[in-house]
């Protein structure tokens, strides 16, 4: 296998690795990181509750000796701030011996960007950044907040073959079986907040958590698009480009209605869509959204990019990520 694609292997190992940190690091970004030596891995990590340890001190204390003369994959270029709650991970590193480093993203963060591996290389340690999607994908909420001032967006709809999230008299429960709902659940086990608008609350009282063996204890912000009073417990907005003051989140996931969906792609603001779609025809109900301001068809095409499909029981599920 040449280089580099064995290096985006094992990088692309580490973002799934990566993933059992969210949305627990919060608001540390969710890292990973593997050791290998000699084609074995010898130590992997990811960021822990409450952003401590972080990856590669993880994966540090994993391997041991064994990390010396190893090849490091994180996810996110290796912090050089040192912080009253732990060394910076580039003096763990180079502590450690490592022979060479693989970053997937350089770190946004200006007490680093770039620093991190600036130190490494002067302490003799061979590094290359390496962007690939899996690395990316696995920062989004990190790196969406640091380049855009808000979290990321993931609007999730359920519809019928024809469209619909509804009946005419709004009843909806259920469209999709049971599978569905199950990914759904561990899919809000990502997040950091969900969203539904007001008109949802009040209809259908919504619980708004995780109801998956395991994961009942995963707490997301419960938030309101209203211009209502808020209930206990739960964050209001007044409007879609409001969710950049919620504090410490990184992952929002909207679960609409029709009007709320369509405000946040009106506004822009959606970075990924998750469609799950049950082989059902509703005719004449509740579409799944509302306006979205569209002039014309061709400022339609070319927004989204299919990047998962599944089947789940007898629904299909589809996410697509936004391209431009």
């Amino acid at each position: 296998m040449q280089p580099e694609l064995n290096d985006a292997r094992w990088l692309a190992a580490a973002a799934r690795l990566a993933s059992r940190g969210r949305p627990l690091s919060r608001p540390n970004p969710a890292v990973g990181c593997v050791l290998v030596k000699d084609g074995r891995v010898v130590g992997r990590g990811w960021t822990r509750e409450g952003g401590r340890p972080h990856a590669e001190a993880a994966a540090l204390d994993h391997a041991g000796e064994s990390a010396r003369d190893a090849t490091a994959y994180v996810t996110l270029e290796p912090c050089a701030h040192r912080s009253p709650r732990g060394p910076a991970c580039t003096d763990r590193l180079i502590e450690a011996g490592v022979a060479r480093v693989v970053v997937g993203v350089e770190d946004p963060d200006p007490r680093t960007a770039g620093e991190g591996l600036a130190r490494l290389k002067s302490a003799g340690i061979a590094t290359t950044l390496l962007p690939i999607p899996e690395a990316e994908t696995s920062l989004a909420g990190y790196l969406t907040r640091a380049t855009k001032g808000r979290p990321h967006v993931t609007l999730k709809l359920a519809t019928s073959l024809d469209g619909c999230i509804a009946l005419a008299d709004g009843q909806s429960q259920w469209i999709t079986g049971a599978t569905a709902r199950a990914h759904v659940h561990s899919r809000r086990a990502l997040a950091d907040a969900i969203l539904v608008g007001g008109g949802t609350w009040r209809a259908d009282k919504p619980r708004l958590d995780v109801r998956l063996p395991g994961l009942e204890d995963r707490s997301l912000q419960r938030v309101l698009l209203t211009r209502g009073i808020p209930p206990d417990g739960v964050k209001v907005i007044n409007a879609p480009s409001q969710i950049d003051r919620l504090d410490g989140v990184q992952y929002v996931y909207v679960e609409g209605g029709a009007q709320v969906s369509a405000s946040f792609i009106a506004e822009d603001l959606v970075d990924r869509i998750e469609l799950y779609r049950a082989p059902i025809m509703i005719g004449s109900g509740k579409h799944a959204l509302g306006d979205i301001g569209l002039a014309s068809l061709d400022r339609a095409h070319g927004r989204w990019t299919l990047v998962e499909q599944r089947q789940l029981g007898s629904d299909t599920y589809q996410a697509y990520s936004r391209t431009c």
